[in-house]
């Protein structure tokens, strides 16, 4: 028979009621410190979601409560926006950006990230130089490149000193595409390296050795060691990169302005958003343009979530799994052991 204490209960009973209790512990901690989060989280994202929802029915100018001091036109601001070439054209070189900042980035990015990984003198220094971009201001950044830029800036001066006739980089439609991609290479690429270094700075010394010892070289490493490992780090980046493009206002606004970036062909949804919106004194169809911009957003962030990132989710699930199954396994053992063990103090 089972041995009981003085108040009668078993030792499982005792491991029941302990569990029990660490875990109601464990969830109202959790509560308590997840709380805060939950409520900024509430007023600053979900409440200027449902505002921004309900401002977009009407046709407002932003002051005093838009039942009183404006029309309600329904999904009118929506269809519209929709139906606007300008909206269309302006979502279309959202996408442009998209793909384009993929494009030019990601090998960059990799090359990089390569160089710097080895071992030679100045490397601290580089990666300073390379990151510095990434932590200016885009003010800064904008106001320095939309000088250099112009169609008599520094940048045709110096290819006049070379017989170069030098373009029109931001007015010329043809070409100011390539120029914001170059802009936004520049300014982000340092983040990018930073994540890649990162990401092969957590792949073990081993696999190199012992490929080494197989006689592979350089490039077949990193084709074989660096890039298969190096896939979860690319695709976080990937996935910022194009929410953080998706949503591009600042440089195109201060390098082009809101009517220059419509005629260059480098306008954003961003950049639409407060040309219409704020610009025009119509702040409910601001609203309702900013309401389709995070549709399009968080549909591409689930899709890609859904699609991409649950791989890498789906395998810590799994390995969490596996740990669990080695801790249940470890503790049936020891259960095991100590009824044996109280079975034969009985005795």
């Amino acid at each position: 028979m089972a041995t009981q204490n003085n108040n009668g209960a078993t030792p499982q009973a005792r491991r029941v009621k302990s569990m029990s209790d660490g875990k109601a512990r464990r969830n109202i901690e959790i509560f308590i410190l997840s709380a805060p989060a939950i409520l900024l989280f509430a007023c600053f994202v979900i409440l200027p979601i449902i505002l921004g929802a309900y401002y977009g029915f009407y046709q407002w100018k932003g002051y005093g409560s838009p039942s009183q001091t404006g029309k309600f036109v329904g999904f009118q601001n929506y269809v519209t926006a929709l139906k606007d070439p300008s909206f269309q054209a302006a979502i279309l070189h959202t996408f442009e950006v998209v793909i384009g900042s993929l494009v030019i980035q990601a090998p960059l990015a990799i090359l990089f990230a390569l160089l710097l990984n080895q071992k030679f003198k100045g490397r601290g220094l580089i990666r300073t130089l390379i990151f510095v971009p990434y932590v200016v201001s885009e003010v800064i950044v904008g106001t320095g490149w939309s000088l250099l830029l112009q169609k008599k800036g520094a940048i045709n001066e110096i290819l006049a000193n070379f017989g170069v006739d030098g373009p029109d980089w931001l007015a010329d439609p043809k070409i100011a595409m390539f120029t914001l991609l170059l802009l936004i290479s520049w300014k982000y690429i340092g983040f990018a390296v930073i994540l890649m270094l990162a990401g092969m700075q957590s792949i073990p010394e081993e696999l190199y050795e012992a490929a080494r010892v197989d006689g592979a070289g350089f490039w077949q490493m990193q084709k074989s060691i660096t890039l298969p490992l190096l896939a979860p780090t690319l695709r976080i980046w990937v996935f910022l990169s194009v929410i953080g493009s998706l949503q591009l206002f600042d440089l195109v606004y201060i390098v082009w302005g809101k009517y220059v970036s419509t005629t260059a062909g480098v306008s954003t949804m961003a950049t639409y958003m407060v040309r219409e919106g704020r610009g025009a004194g119509n702040y409910g169809y601001g609203s309702a343009v900013a309401l389709i911009i995070f549709v399009i957003s968080l549909v591409i962030a689930l899709t890609y979530q859904k699609y991409v990132l649950n791989r890498d989710l789906d395998g810590a699930v799994t390995e969490q799994k596996e740990a669990k199954k080695r801790t249940a396994k470890r503790a049936k053992e020891a259960r095991r052991l100590e009824a044996a063990a109280t079975a034969s103090e009985v005795k």
